[in-house]
This record gives C-alpha cells, sequence and structure tokens, in this order.
C-alpha cells in the first residue's frame, strides 16, 4: 500500500461500507513542480503542458505524429486516493523530465453550481486492462481493509455511473477550475 502522510489519511472521515462519501470538497494530485502554476493559474484542464511537449518530442523523434487529446480535471472526494495519484503523477513525469518533484495534493472547495457539473469518471473501467488499474484497485482494497470494510464488488464493465465515484473515488470536472476555489493541502 502506499505510504500516505498521516495529514493526508481521510479515509475514516469518507468511506463507509457503501464506498466514498462526496460534498463540494474535492481533491486533485499533481507533481510539486506544478503547484506554483496551479496555485496562479488554476487547475487546467490536460494542464500539465511540460508533460505533453515532452510526449511531442519524443513522438517526433520516432517520427510519429502526435494529436494532444483535451482531459478534464480529475477528482476525487478523499486525500488519499488524491495522494496515489499523485505519486503516478510524479512517477510518469519522471520518465521524461528531470527535477526532484515530490506528491502535491490540492482541495477544491466548489459553489453548488459548479460542483452539480462534477461527474462520475465512467473511465475509469478501462483501468482493468491495464497493470496501472490492477495496483490502484490493490491500493483501494488497502484503504477499505485498514478502516474495517470489504471492498464493495464492482463489475467495471456494467458498474453504474455512480459506483465509479462511490466505490472507487474517482470523478472528473470537464472545465478549468479557478485558482480561488484551490488550496494545497499541507501537514
Amino acid at each position: 500500500m502506499t505510504d500516505t502522510p498521516t495529514f493526508l489519511k481521510d479515509a475514516k472521515d469518507v468511506l463507509s461500507d457503501q464506498g466514498f462519501a462526496a460534498s463540494n470538497i474535492w481533491y486533485h494530485g499533481t507533481s510539486s513542480a506544478l503547484v506554483d502554476s496551479i496555485k496562479q493559474q488554476g487547475l487546467k484542464r490536460s494542464g500539465d503542458k511540460a508533460l505533453k511537449d515532452a510526449a511531442k518530442k519524443t513522438m517526433a523523434t520516432i517520427g510519429n505524429s502526435y494529436t494532444e487529446s483535451i482531459e478534464p480535471v480529475f477528482l476525487t472526494p478523499s486525500k488519499e486516493v488524491a495522494f496515489y495519484w499523485a505519486q503516478q503523477t510524479v512517477r510518469n513525469r519522471s520518465v521524461r523530465i528531470e527535477g526532484d518533484e515530490q506528491p502535491a495534493v490540492f482541495g477544491i472547495t466548489l459553489p453548488n453550481e459548479l460542483n452539480k457539473k462534477v461527474k462520475p469518471d465512467v473511465g475509469a473501467a478501462s483501468l482493468l486492462l491495464l497493470k496501472e488499474g490492477e495496483e490502484f484497485m490493490a491500493f483501494l482494497a488497502g484503504i477499505y481493509q485498514e478502516n474495517g470494510y470489504d471492498m464493495p464488488g464492482i463489475d467495471l464493465m456494467k458498474a453504474n455511473r455512480l459506483e465509479y465515484l462511490n466505490i472507487l473515488g474517482m470523478a472528473y470536472f470537464d472545465a478549468d477550475i479557478d485558482a480561488a476555489c484551490i488550496e494545497v493541502i499541507t501537514g
């Protein structure tokens, strides 16, 4: 299981035998290298410009074209889950970008009209096709067990949309999020 810092361990407050409870407070995990930019500009869809540029350069080197996709801002109702994804971001960036980066977690408080636009991330069904998905499911099972629950069963190919949010803690917001709604979570 991921070695989550104590100040980010919130499953005891947001997890039940039914899964994660959601509110208008969300979390986003990323790299410390992006903190200053996010504090100034907010969270941008497909916002890791340095990683996108590195991918473009790599594809150009091998003679392939690169089509940049616009991804939403990924959110979760749990600091622990956000920390997991922050670690994955740091790992992914370390392959293409040099530097001493650390996981960083942002808290996002959305006004009600924006909070209604947060959607369960049903794209998570593709997780089962990847090794990273198996690792995430094992991580989640560990969180449930650590808090005295069995992880609810989920058939990712047939699951109800809300199960992706409730059981997996995965959601998205398909627009940029203003810096005024965001704060870095620190111990």
